[in-house]
């Protein structure tokens, strides 16, 4: 499909993760699917359609073909999370083909009224279409709040104790130390991590093994003296004469002495998730950082600028219900919910 390979370039061209642009590839086919079972073209389709499109999301694959009946007591295919996710790939990609010069009329959009005077967020150019109504998603579904997944003290220190060379318990205490991504992990170089002060920083650059740093701008992070030490054995021990840049290489697998790639963590993930039986991915370390973090009480802002978020609002749509939780301790704590004076 040329304009899909259009937009995917465009994607690539303005320096869009990989995983996104995959992640779009797929949600487009699915579209592309859907309209050749119907016999539509995408430039002609209405919104009736994309409601259909829906509906065809939510079925199992044996069912979209129409030559299996699904009964309704078959719970969705997609998730309504999935589902929002594909509609907001095939929204940006039609808006890109309506940019391009490609008549769509309103599909994928609502007009919303105006926002008032007391709306903190103005678009761009507010000043000339501030009385003009604004273009919204037509058509969202209700998805339930995804709490991030976080590892007790206990699974951490099973998986660690499961790897059984320097430089794989090493990557994965880093991430537990620091709360970074994988992909800023592969790419980190030895001069990033400073063992007096006790440092790792992570620099937006290119990497030979395709690792991405996401935020795009450079961050300290204090780690511990423990680490430090562990990463003084990985280099003595395992590591030895090798010459590279890279922290994190192939010490026993091909091609010898490059920098660690994405298929090479997840085998590895794979393999303890099997001698552990808890079925982890690298993210999970992340969130098991931030979230120590704000219960042993750091600010806000501070969790925010040490995992590299935007803003502090980010932060927050991930971990707030973290408040919650803590106010409850709290009071439990306080004995808020014991020898009431008033009863019901």
């Amino acid at each position: 499909m040329a304009p899909v390979e259009r937009y995917l370039a465009y994607l690539s061209d303005i320096e869009k993760s990989p995983n996104t642009v995959k992640a779009y590839a797929h949600d487009l086919k699915d579209w592309f699917v859907f309209l050749h079972r119907r016999g539509l073209d995408w430039r002609g389709v209405h919104l009736e359609d994309i409601g259909e499109f829906v509906a065809w999301l939510r079925l199992p694959p044996a069912g979209r073909s129409g030559q299996v009946a699904v009964l309704p007591s078959v719970a969705g295919h997609c998730t309504a999370r999935t589902v929002n996710r594909k509609l907001s790939a095939l929204s940006a990609f039609y808006q890109h083909a309506a940019r391009g010069g490609v008549e769509l009329g309103d599909l994928l959009v609502a007009w919303q009224p105006a926002r008032g005077r007391g709306a903190s967020w103005k678009p761009f150019l507010h000043h000339i279409s501030k009385s003009a109504p604004s273009p919204g998603r037509a058509i969202t579904l209700k998805a339930s709040r995804k709490l991030p997944r976080v590892l007790s003290a206990t699974e951490a220190q099973q998986i660690l104790d499961a790897c059984d060379r320097l430089r794989d318990r090493l990557l994965f205490a880093l991430l537990y130390d620091s709360g970074i991504r994988i992909g800023e992990a592969l790419g980190l170089r030895h001069e990033d991590i400073a063992a007096a002060e006790q440092t790792v920083t992570i620099l937006p650059r290119e990497n030979a093994n395709g690792a991405r740093t996401k935020s795009g701008r450079s961050r300290t992070v204090p780690v511990s003296a423990e680490l430090v030490r562990l990463f003084a054995d990985y280099l003595h021990e395992e590591y030895g004469d090798l010459d590279s840049d890279y922290v994190f290489v192939n010490l026993w697998g091909r091609p010898h002495g490059h920098p660690l790639a994405y298929p090479a963590v997840y085998d590895l993930v794979r393999r303890l998730r099997r001698r552990t039986g808890i079925a982890f991915d690298p993210h999970w370390w992340r969130h098991t950082y931030a979230t120590r973090l704000l219960r042993d009480g750091t600010p806000l802002e501070v969790v925010s600028t040490l995992l590299g978020h935007a803003s502090v609002t980010t932060t927050l749509s991930f971990y707030g219900h973290l408040s919650i939780e803590d106010a409850r301790r709290v009071l439990e704590q306080a004995g808020w919910f014991d020898g009431r004076e008033v009863t019901w």
